[in-house]
């Protein structure tokens, strides 16, 4: 076991950066596989009583046929989307809470059985390795889960992973075969009957009954033992919570370049739009820079896969490969004319500070955005600072919005710098070990007046530092209320096999003991969002700074108070 990095994982959003995932959705077993079969039928279930619109259907009920839509299309990604956001909305509803985790299952499959290093694990791993790794996890979860674990639970849900992978084409193409489909329903209709009985006193219990399963799938459908342990181990972790998950080799790997802040890559960051990957930014002097990509251009194609026709998780994963190797990409310009481009991959340091500039000169108002808490980030702050300070910045406006958070550590310490004292977050976990309480101490610090701006992407550390600024009235803070993602997670190496594993530890609070988990950071003054001031639009439109209205009301704000 080797804790290795406390981290606030940033929130599932569907960004790439550079071609690979930032903060992979994390996937969530159920035990209720079946499709609901109708929203009213449904809403009697959930105990809920929705308020009616005038055609008679409640916009609860509309979100939920809204999502079995998606999941009928197979749609999975676009699925956790819609009820993560419905489930905010209704947070009490059991019924959308379900479909969540549903959705997430298959979700998660698909993505492991499309990551080579995963798929490595599964051939190469025998089964004693891989139940070796299945109890390593369960030892990390009982150690340093935030919350007491319930064994029976965790089996449970284990089964209803290895129940969920064996209606998905991806995992029976490739480990059980499509001609056995009689035998694999009946399998998996049972499976929950035949352990029913079995003890779930200790982890022991279930590395036994998780063993026996393996020898059964085995023998009645020749599915490797590593495979259906593997299931067990990924439906363990991903049954806790939403930031709980299990990182295969490839992903351990990928964690750890976001947290250094380097990575093998393209150098761009993309979002998924209109049957295409959208080109937001492009890392000066990095390999699509150097190819002459730029913001607002599109990816309609990685060599033969077309985005149009393929999921953009797929496309964007195609972006990755080792360090030397190529990937030809059909772009779309802003104009509208196709070009086909090699971009070789290679190391590129991701910066997490942009736009760097004096947003309004007669009042001396520095301007900067941060995209995520990194090993860097403290140092780029500081000579973002710097560069600002030489060119008569008087006040700050600090961009955070879209930043899904990072490193505990970096968030502290930057607020350290403008905080001369106070409480900067606090906190709490089951362990005693995960109990902190962080204060400002630094010497020397920024005391330019600023401001924060937030919106309902601003997730994790950037909540902590946009909380701390609040609460502790040392600034204003503009937009909308955050994600409220208010948990703490250690990055654990596994020892056993080339796995990790991204475990909920604590959970944190803002210096007014406010838990910031489901309830975020409240601006000082709320602002309707528009877009990020110099990125592209869904259209690919680069906008300005005038139409920024968050902005906008930021520059307002430090202007008339005369700073």
């Amino acid at each position: 076991m080797d804790l290795l990095s406390s981290v606030l994982c940033r929130r599932s959003r569907r960004v790439y950066r550079a071609g690979i995932v930032l903060g992979s959705l994390v996937l969530f077993s159920t035990i209720q596989l079946a499709p609901v079969a109708s929203a009213h039928a449904a809403d009697s279930a959930s105990g809920g009583v929705a308020t009616q619109n005038i055609d008679g259907q409640s916009a609860r009920d509309r979100l939920l046929e809204d999502g079995l839509a998606l999941e009928r299309a197979g749609q999975w990604g676009d699925a956790i989307d819609h009820y993560d956001s419905a489930t905010r909305a209704y947070p009490e509803d059991r019924i959308l809470y379900q479909r969540l985790l549903i959705s997430r299952l298959h979700f998660d499959v698909r993505r492991r059985y499309e990551d080579k290093t995963y798929l490595a694990s599964v051939r190469d791993m025998s089964t004693s390795q891989t139940l070796d790794l299945y109890s390593e996890i369960l030892a990390n979860l009982q150690t340093h889960y935030v919350e007491t674990i319930e064994w029976s639970r965790v089996l449970l849900h284990g089964t209803a992973a290895l129940e969920v992978a064996l209606t998905e084409p991806a995992f029976v193409d490739r480990v059980v075969g499509a001609d056995k489909h009689e035998r694999i329903e009946a399998f998996r209709q049972a499976i929950h009957h035949r352990i029913a009985e079995r003890s779930t006193q200790s982890r022991f219990d279930l590395r036994s009954t998780v063993g026996l399963v393996a020898s059964m799938a085995h023998e009645e459908l020749g599915i490797s033992g590593t495979a259906t342990v593997l299931e067990y181990v990924s439906g363990a972790v991903s049954t806790l919570d939403t930031y709980t998950r299990l990182l295969s080799p490839g992903q351990l790997d990928e964690m750890f370049s976001t947290i250094e802040g380097n990575f093998v890559g393209l150098g761009v960051e993309l979002k998924s739009a209109d049957n295409s990957l959208l080109i937001l930014s492009v890392i000066p002097g990095g390999p699509a820079a150097e190819a002459g990509i730029v913001a607002g251009d599109r990816i309609l194609a990685v060599g033969s896969n077309r985005a149009d026709e393929k999921d953009p998780d797929y496309i964007a994963d195609l972006l990755r490969g080792p360090e030397g190797t190529a990937a030809r990409l059909t772009i779309l310009r802003a104009d509208q004319t196709q070009r086909e481009v090699s971009v070789t991959r290679r190391r590129v340091d991701v910066p997490c500070v942009e736009n760097v500039h004096i947003v309004d000169r007669a009042n001396g108002i520095g301007y900067f955005r941060l995209t995520n808490f990194q090993k860097t980030t403290p140092r780029e702050v500081e000579q973002a600072l710097w560069a600002l300070h030489r060119d008569g910045m008087r006040s700050l406006i600090m961009d955070l919005r879209d930043n899904p958070g990072g490193l505990l550590s970096a968030a502290v310490e930057v607020a350290d710098r403008f905080m001369s004292n106070g409480r900067i977050v606090t906190t709490r976990g089951r362990n005693a070990r995960e109990n902190f309480d962080y204060a400002a101490h630094r010497p020397n610090t920024w005391d330019v007046p600023m401001v924060v701006l937030i919106d309902r992407n601003s997730a994790s550390a950037s909540e902590i530092f946009s909380g701390a600024i609040h609460d502790s009235e040392r600034g204003a803070v503009i937009g909308e209320t955050s994600y409220g993602k208010g948990s703490v997670q250690g990055i654990f190496r596994m020892q056993s096999a080339r796995f990790g594993l991204c475990l909920t530890t604590a959970k944190f609070y803002s210096p007014s003991g406010k838990a910031i988990s489901r309830n975020g950071v409240e601006p000082n003054i709320v602002v309707p969002p528009t877009y990020i001031a110099a990125r592209p639009d869904d259209q690919g439109r680069l906008t300005t700074e005038l139409d920024d209205s968050v902005l906008q009301k930021a520059i307002e704000h430090l202007s008339a108070a005369g700073f």
